[in-house]
């Protein structure tokens, strides 16, 4: 591969690498074999360019023959995968709190990002204040998610080479095709439901003509400041996608209906970690749009025969009675 030629050719907007050659060019970037100069050339490319989905599926191949992978536990509910590399500023970083609520239903949890902060309140960070320790193993992670329905693995666990790339954001200052990659990762292979999201509407409609085009089910709907739950203040539309189907399970908020008096006062991983202990205890609130997305949850992950039952559950379980 000749990276002088590549280059060249990723300068002109209408330019689109194959899907093989897609594949053996994020191989090269996921293995190191690809010299520093040329990497950031290449990926700074990728970005101004905007990546095909022809070529994000190349990506996704090498990614997927890369990525190490677990078994589902037992039982005929999915387990939920969440990618959590987002830092939240303006509000709790509810994420760990959707887990554990997800978690104390019997549904198993895997969290997957990195241990980076950037300037506002990580999950990683707030689980640790939970007790949800970062996994070191993949057996560490299965063994939790069998006994406690949650884990949280480093991205560095399930795919050294993806992480690479996406350490690089602080040296390039700038988000690569590893950022969007990781918001599909699947490491039980099929057999999950993911928390797809983006904050950009741009981004997000990427992010769906990638998954309605490829096999899988997934949870798709606009982030919260990079992290994967609805909008506390303003419901995101959420919708389920099946294998190129798409249901919507709840439309957008046009403004914002909700007021959260109980949130702390000062935000950060303490107060956070101690705020989600009071909704689980029931001594705060459940945020409704939140209430909304573990409906939406148990509904994909097959907890609940149909989304009517989900909702209901969800109602009677938390008290949000304006769930449905």
């Amino acid at each position: 591969m000749s990276f002088a030629t590549l280059l060249r050719q990723l300068g002109r907007k209408d330019f689109e690498t194959t899907e093989h050659e897609a594949h053996d060019l994020f191989a090269a970037l996921l293995d190191g074999g690809v010299p520093d100069l040329e990497m950031g050339a290449i990926l700074y490319a990728l970005r101004a360019k905007g990546e095909s989905l022809t070529e994000l599926m190349g990506f996704q191949r090498a990614i997927d023959s890369r990525m190490y992978h677990l078994d589902p536990p037992g039982g005929a509910v999915l387990p939920v995968v969440i990618p959590a590399y987002g830092s939240v500023v303006s509000m709790p970083n509810m994420l760990p709190l959707l887990a554990l609520m997800l978690a104390r239903f019997g549904v198993p949890v895997l969290l997957h990002g990195t241990l980076e902060n950037h300037g506002g309140v990580a999950a990683a960070y707030v689980l640790r204040e939970l007790d949800v320790m970062p996994c070191s193993t993949l057996n560490q992670a299965q063994n939790e998610l069998a006994s406690r329905h949650i884990a949280f693995v480093p991205t560095a666990t399930l795919c050294p080479g993806l992480s690479s790339l996406l350490i690089l954001r602080s040296r390039l200052g700038l988000h690569n095709s590893a950022h969007f990659m990781v918001k599909l990762l699947d490491p039980f292979k099929g057999a999950s439901l993911r928390l797809i999201s983006a904050g950009e509407a741009g981004f997000l409609e990427h992010l769906n003509e990638f998954i309605q085009a490829t096999p899988g089910l997934g949870l798709l709907f606009q982030s919260t400041e990079g992290e994967a739950f609805a909008n506390p203040l303003q419901r995101p539309k959420i919708e389920l996608i099946r294998d190129g189907e798409t249901e919507t399970l709840f439309d957008s908020e046009h403004s914002e209906s909700h007021t959260l008096s109980s949130w702390p006062s000062v935000n950060n991983v303490k107060t956070t970690a101690a705020w989600i202990k009071q909704v689980l205890k029931g001594e705060a609130p459940l945020p409704l749009p939140l209430a909304n997305q573990l409906a939406c949850c148990l509904y994909g992950a097959g907890y609940a025969q149909d989304f009517n039952q989900a909702k209901a559950i969800v109602a009677v379980e938390t008290g949000c009675m304006a769930v449905a």
